[in-house]
Parts: structure tokens; C-alpha cells; sequence
């Protein structure tokens, strides 16, 4: 009970800073870039992203640097960013927002850093 509750309390923390525009890591951005401040406050939005979320946080296959991308919303379209350990990950990651979103709705921006240990 207390493994979920602090589950549900670590994706809610994530979901207010992606929401805040908060970041773990200082990435350089090029202007036109989607950024976690450009997140629709519309309730589809929010709702879309929290169901991705809730999907890469719950594969405890992945690593952390995997739960920690960003995954931005506007008007049902998901853009994915951040770095993953391994081409695995970033395809699972790209794999569960399509599902979620739909076909054609996701644009990755994920890179892979590392050897690919999890």
C-alpha cells in the first residue's frame, strides 16, 4: 500500500513539474523547440499526458533517466523528450505514447546516452 501510495505521489510530483515547466536536467533548447511550458491546460491534454506517464513510470524495466522524459501535449499531438540509456528504451517509451495517443500523433525527440545499462 505505502509502494503505491508513493507511486501515485512520485507521478503526481512529475506531473506538476512537466506541468511548471520544471526540469531535472539543464538542456540547451533551440527557440522553436516544444518545451514542458507550452503544455495545454485543457483537460484532454493533461489527461493524455498523465495516462503516458502513468505507462513509462509503471515499466520497471526502464530507467530512471526513461521515467524522467518529458512528455508534452498540445491539442492531443505528444511530443517526447529527454535522454534514455538504450534504443530499447526509447522504443518502448515512443511505443506506449502511440498506443495512448494514436498513430501519427507522436513526435520523439528522445536521445540515447550511455552503454545501455538499466
Amino acid at each position: 500500500m505505502k509502494r503505491k501510495r508513493f507511486s501515485n505521489l512520485a507521478l503526481a510530483c512529475q506531473l506538476f513539474a512537466a506541468a511548471a515547466g520544471l526540469s531535472l536536467a539543464a538542456q540547451d533548447r533551440d527557440p522553436g523547440q516544444v518545451t514542458a511550458d507550452q503544455q495545454k491546460g485543457n483537460k484532454a491534454d493533461r489527461e493524455l499526458t498523465q495516462k503516458i506517464r502513468k505507462s513509462v513510470v509503471s515499466d520497471k524495466s526502464l530507467s530512471i533517466s526513461a521515467h524522467n522524459v518529458k512528455i508534452i501535449s498540445r491539442d492531443g499531438m505528444v511530443t517526447l523528450r529527454g535522454a534514455v540509456k538504450s534504443d530499447d528504451e526509447k522504443k518502448s517509451i515512443e511505443d506506449k505514447a502511440t498506443e495512448i495517443a494514436g498513430q501519427g500523433k507522436v513526435t520523439s525527440e528522445l536521445t540515447v546516452t550511455g552503454s545501455g545499462s538499466r
